[in-house]
């Protein structure tokens, strides 16, 4: 940073700064900045003064060196010397892929079948769908949705969070702590049981973490699901089709073509794996604790959408942040190598995204969002339809690979 910005800098420093420094002789707020410099040396103002230029001279340094960082930043060392302010900064980059072989890998080749089984589970999956709660005069049993109220107690005395009055609960579903369910069936509505577990040693809270606890519930209502017959009038209520066997045969279309999508996949799959291990890098720390964090976010956004807390998750499954961080950590490690090995390829083979193909995936989106393109482009920055060109570059790169691969 030159001496006028670093001096100005200064100078900003001392006017926020002089109304707290009292000198004999003058009054408060008014003391010249000479002589505060001379009685605690020119330093008083520079941590100030450098907070003030740092980030616009870090900008300013990474548009120069064309770094594009994939972390945070890190300070290094900072130094005044002849009224320059000089300062280091360690970034976290892209790092560089070694790309080996890519090119006529192998991958197996799947034969797809629809057996009856799977049609008559698809049925049934939709028949639960469109089964009826109905509340029952008998005891718990598994699937069973239950009202239920419940008190926690350690060594008999009642613990802050073990309390829950009409909780919702589905009977197998796994929401609880282990063993807790399971001793609630054969439960009968208005007459309490103690459930006696035993809290995982990795517990959120630590003093529960490892206790044996006993539950007294009581359970309120009970429902079980009341299935849909299995006719004609079924198939004309939940598809366009009059009768069951045409509704059959549609459903075993639609999972061949599933099942071909995922063949696909499974295809791809194989040859960017083998693709990546053949691959060398060193990903920064700084590039992994970033995906972590996205993996996490998104995760709790998906659970947010469901009506639960990332709180509330720690407190049912005992996980904690830092556990579920380091959960993520393989497959954010893996996320980060794929999409290396793959922007590697864009680069080797000069892959690019035309206008034309460009266009044809906006019309797409839009058609997909009930709007013209046109307008889908319009609402664009210039930096999302670099990134939509990137990522349509790299589906490329995925089907160049498997256009390029063998059957093994």
């Amino acid at each position: 940073v030159d001496k006028e910005t670093f001096e100005a800098a200064c100078q900003k420093a001392y006017r926020k700064n002089v109304g707290s420094i009292n000198i004999q002789g003058f009054r408060k707020g008014k003391a010249p900045r000479k002589m505060i410099e001379k009685l605690y040396g020119p330093e008083i103002f520079y941590d100030d003064a450098m907070n003030e230029c740092i980030p616009e001279a870090y900008e300013a340094a990474l548009a120069e060196s064309k770094l594009e960082p994939v972390g945070q930043p890190t300070l290094g060392t900072c130094d005044v010397q002849d009224g320059e302010f000089i300062f280091t900064v360690l970034v976290p980059v892209t790092p560089e892929v070694t790309l080996k072989a890519y090119k006529g890998l192998e991958a197996e080749k799947e034969t797809v079948r629809v057996y009856a089984k799977e049609v008559d589970e698809e049925i049934e999956k939709l028949r639960s769908r469109n089964a009826r709660q109905v509340t029952v005069d008998r005891a718990v049993e598994n699937g069973a949705e239950i009202l239920l109220d419940f008190e926690g107690f350690v060594d008999g005395v009642a613990f802050e969070g073990g309390k829950g009055e009409n909780y919702p609960l589905t009977i197998g579903s796994g929401s609880f702590i282990p063993g807790f369910e399971e001793q609630l069936i054969g439960a009968e509505a208005e007459k309490e049981v103690e459930v006696n577990v035993t809290f995982p040693e990795e517990y959120h809270s630590a003093d529960l973490a490892g206790k044996a606890a006993t539950f007294k519930c009581t359970v309120h209502e009970i429902k079980v699901k009341e299935l849909p017959e299995l006719d004609d009038d079924f198939a004309a209520e939940v598809s366009e089709f009059d009768t069951l066997d045409e509704y059959k045969a549609d459903i075993k279309a639609k999972l061949a073509e599933r099942k071909e999508k995922e063949a696909k996949l499974a295809k791809e799959d194989q040859v960017v794996e083998k693709a990546v291990a053949n691959a060398t890098m060193e990903i920064p720390e700084a590039m992994l604790k970033t995906q972590q964090n996205q993996m996490v976010q998104e995760f709790a956004q998906r659970i947010q959408a469901q009506g639960l807390s990332m709180e509330q998750y720690f407190q049912f499954t005992g996980l904690t942040a830092e556990k579920m961080m380091e959960e993520v950590k393989p497959q954010a490690e893996k996320r980060i190598q794929t999409r290396l090995v793959l922007e590697a390829i864009v680069k080797a083979e000069n892959i690019e995204i035309t206008d034309e193909k460009f266009n044809e995936e906006v019309a797409k989106m839009a058609e997909m969002y009930k709007m013209e393109a046109d307008k889908l482009i319009e609402l664009m920055g210039e930096g999302e339809k670099e990134q939509m060109k990137a990522d349509m570059a790299v589906q490329e790169a995925v089907t160049f690979l498997l256009e390029n691969a063998v059957e093994a």
